[in-house]
């Protein structure tokens, strides 16, 4: 139920939903399978192939490059529009785009099994960028799909179990392929893994679009300009700048940490068969129940103080992979590392996704959701360079690398974590003016939607 305030939808002050109304509602159930969807392709980039790599004696500043695999995450905003003008003939506007995400996907993580890392690594890269661009795309739909279809009220939960489904599948690129790749051939791992991609493309003929009183943009010029004059002129140009900033830095520090994880397992000493199985499985259950907690939390306390508390949570993980990087290859040290590490990345992913919805208007859902969620995936583009700068430093044997930055030292992995802990904290500095711990959620709506609660 919404009114009109100068000239804006706001939610009339009502009770929420019963906690456990809201746990159970279909809504949640088409969060987790599109949350799983999304994340099996990212972490097939960003865990498999650099793992691939590793194990085919390819460096680490190679491996650190191909992070611009990740480059069309953030830059998606630029063919958003064309998503949220243009309607496919067939399954909707949202459903068609996934499906046609979902099938480029399967082909390209498919066509891997047939390149060599030693021949083919330009290939190799090309490949990847593609995945990468139908990863972002697929994102750019099902971000809008959610938003449109969540309430704001259970837009903290709902982002709680799309991030917590979006890890866990990493578990199948980045634990169950890595298991694999020590009993049979990277091809037949590649193959093994892309099949996955049927969980979304099936999903996707199940669901249905969701019931919305928003038409298209009438043309392709009002899909372009529109989201972004009135994000920027919603609260001021200021206001807005300080969110695009904070959503830049808050996950920063964590993101440049874990750039090269699979690497740096693998140098502390562990087989892939332990990172596959104690590092992947401890994390998973470690991320289900911190998900798990943190969705309630946040339904609880409100979408800015859950920012603060697991941004906190989020920092002090960092410290556990110096501690790692110390003691060396202590299955009981990597078990507990991963787990706090899986509890504060993944509540700090919840949190990000919540605040990011909540700050778009349902008219324009696509393309806004690009242009928050490309600053959020910025890092993630160009971290892995720097972290294998940064750990490895820089020789005259590095070609590239040599003739534009010259000689640099390496610092070594344990000092490496302690700068990406101090890189964490301008996004919880910045936190004072885009979410104040005492501010009232519930006073009013960003969004000028009225809420759909169907799908």
């Amino acid at each position: 139920m919404s009114e009109i305030i100068d000239g804006r939808k706001r939610n009339c002050a009502e009770e929420k939903p019963s906690l456990w109304k809201a746990l159970m509602n279909k809504r949640m159930l088409i969060c987790i399978f599109n949350g799983f969807t999304a994340g099996l392709p990212l972490y097939f980039l960003a865990q498999l192939i650099p793992a691939w790599l590793r194990s085919e004696n390819v460096d680490l500043k190679t491996i650190g490059f191909f992070g611009l695999v990740l480059l069309p995450f953030s830059f998606k905003y630029l063919w958003a529009p064309f998503l949220d003008r243009y309607v496919p003939p067939f399954l909707g506007r949202r459903r068609g785009w996934m499906m046609v995400s979902q099938i480029g996907l399967l082909l390209f993580m498919v066509t891997l099994a047939v390149l060599n890392p030693q021949e083919d690594i330009q290939i190799i890269l090309y490949v990847g960028l593609a995945i990468g661009f139908f990863s972002a795309t697929q994102d750019i739909v099902l971000d809008a799909y959610r938003r449109e279809l969540l309430p704001d009220n259970e837009l903290g939960l709902g982002s709680s179990f799309y991030a917590n489904a979006y890890r866990v599948a990493g578990f199948i690129p980045g634990g169950l392929g890595l298991i694999l790749s020590d009993y049979m051939p990277w091809s037949m791992v590649f193959i093994v893994v892309s099949l996955f991609m049927f969980v979304g493309i099936i999903h996707t003929f199940v669901i249905s679009e969701v019931a919305t009183e928003v038409p298209p943009p009438k043309s392709l010029q009002e899909a372009v300009v529109e989201p972004f004059k009135e994000f920027f002129l919603r609260d001021g140009f200021k206001t807005g700048l300080l969110i695009l900033l904070f959503i830049f830095f808050y996950k920063f520090g964590d993101t440049v940490a874990t750039a090269l994880i699979t690497p740096f397992y693998l140098d502390v000493g562990f087989s892939k068969t332990i990172i596959g199985t104690v590092a992947k499985v401890v994390g998973l259950w470690s991320m289900l129940l911190g998900g798990f907690v943190g969705g309630l939390l946040m339904y609880r306390m409100g979408i800015n103080k859950a920012l603060w508390v697991f941004g906190v949570v989020q920092v002090m993980s960092i410290f556990g992979f110096a501690l790692l990087s110390e003691v060396g290859p202590n299955v009981w040290v990597l078990g507990g590392v991963v787990a706090f590490e899986y509890l504060g990345v993944g509540l700090g992913s919840a949190a990000l996704m919540a605040f990011i919805a909540k700050s778009t208007n349902k008219k324009f859902t696509g393309t806004q959701l690009a242009l928050l969620s490309s600053l959020f995936a910025i890092p993630k583009s160009f971290s892995g360079i720097l972290a294998g700068v940064l750990v490895e430093g820089i020789k005259e044997k590095d070609g590239l690398f040599f003739t534009l930055l010259g000689n640099v030292s390496g610092i070594g992995y344990t000092h490496f974590f302690f700068v990406c802990a101090v890189l964490a904290i301008p996004g919880m500095i910045l936190l004072i003016w885009v979410a104040p711990w005492n501010a009232d959620e519930n006073t009013g709506d960003q969004n000028s939607a009225t809420i759909e609660e169907g799908a």
